[in-house]
């Protein structure tokens, strides 16, 4: 029974971590659309899109026009450029995180119409860590067994949560580092409040005192 509960506390683990991300937004030809995806390194990513145009005829959305392409970029936590490209109005990109933690994923359409353009929606999945694996590829590939499969998804599984670990840790030595920094700089300001206000009832005192005494009254 003990184990039954663990397995199942791991799976639930697991579905938590290794996620599908699927839905669809709006955006005109010259918007720019972006979204943040916290990732640990070394971590496979995969994002499926469609774009469709809206038909003001019809007043539905039909697969647009083979002259739209949707340029994809990604930036890492350090604002450095992974991937850059221009594709179809259907297709797919992949990228390997390096670096732990968010990620910004942006997508805009290739279009220079004036004034916003028309509407397009666009239909997106991203999958990250092992849903980004196509394990039946793998299965046809390296010929294996339903059973050699299992153990390899398995394997991936665990190396993913032992990657969503070690992020979980960076996270955690980043706030604390964060938390240090910012408990220092109150207490300098504490101390700064307290010279401040020394050194200005001290000028008080010596210019009451000066005062009394011009004025003759000590």
């Amino acid at each position: 029974m003990g184990n039954q509960s663990f397995l199942f506390i791991v799976f639930i683990v697991i579905q938590l971590i290794l996620t599908t991300h699927s839905l669809y937004f709006h955006i005109r030809e010259t918007e720019r659309k972006c979204f943040i995806e916290e990732i640990p390194d070394q971590t496979l990513v995969i994002g499926k899109y469609k774009v469709e145009l809206f038909d003001a005829a019809t007043n539905t959305y039909l697969p647009s026009t083979p002259g739209i392409g949707m340029h994809v970029e990604v930036k890492d936590p350090e604002e450095k450029i992974v991937l850059s490209k221009l594709y179809t109005s259907e297709g797919r990109f992949t990228f390997t995180s390096h670096t732990p933690g968010e990620h910004v994923i942006c997508l805009y359409s290739n279009s220079t119409a004036w004034f916003g353009g028309q509407q397009l929606r666009v239909h997106l999945d991203i999958d990250i860590g092992e849903h980004a694996v196509d394990y039946q590829q793998i299965s046809a590939k390296e010929k294996l067994t339903e059973l050699q499969l299992r153990v390899r998804q398995l394997l991936d599984q665990v190396e993913q949560i032992s990657k969503e670990q070690s992020y979980q840790r960076y996270r955690e030595e980043r706030f604390r580092a964060t938390s240090e920094s910012t408990n220092q700089r109150v207490l300098w300001w504490s101390i700064a409040q307290l010279l401040i206000l020394v050194i200005a009832g001290f000028w008080q005192m010596r210019h009451l005192k000066g005062f009394f005494e011009a004025k003759k009254l000590v």
